[in-house]
C-alpha cells in the first residue's frame, strides 16, 4: 500500500467517529437550545468524536476488523453519553 492509500484508509477509519459526533452535537444543540446555551459547540463536537474515534479503535482491537455492527452501535452509545456528560452532567461547565 502506498502512502496515499494509507492516508485514505486512515481517513475513512475515521470518518464515521467524526460524523456521528458532528451530527449528535447539531441535533443535541438544536433541541436543547436553552440547555446547552453555555457550552461551546465545538466542545461538544471534539467531546462527542473524540470518544466515537476511542471506541472506534476499541472494536478495531477486539474484533480483529472494522465495520462492526456491535461497533458502530457502542459508537452511538458512546457518543449520546459523552454529550449527556458534557452537556447536563458533571462534566458541565457553568
Amino acid at each position: 500500500m502506498d502512502l496515499v492509500g494509507g492516508l485514505w484508509h486512515f481517513v475513512n477509519f475515521y470518518a464515521s467517529a467524526v460524523g456521528i459526533g458532528f451530527i449528535a452535537s447539531v441535533v443535541a444543540k438544536l433541541l436543547w437550545h436553552r440547555e446547552l446555551k453555555a457550552t461551546p459547540w465545538l466542545r461538544l463536537w471534539l467531546w462527542s468524536a473524540g470518544t466515537a474515534a476511542v471506541i472506534a479503535i476499541a472494536g478495531l482491537i477486539f474484533f480483529g476488523r472494522d465495520g462492526k455492527i456491535a461497533t458502530y452501535g457502542a459508537m452511538v452509545t458512546a457518543c449520546a453519553l459523552s454529550l449527556w456528560w458534557i452537556g447536563f452532567g458533571p462534566g458541565r461547565r457553568s
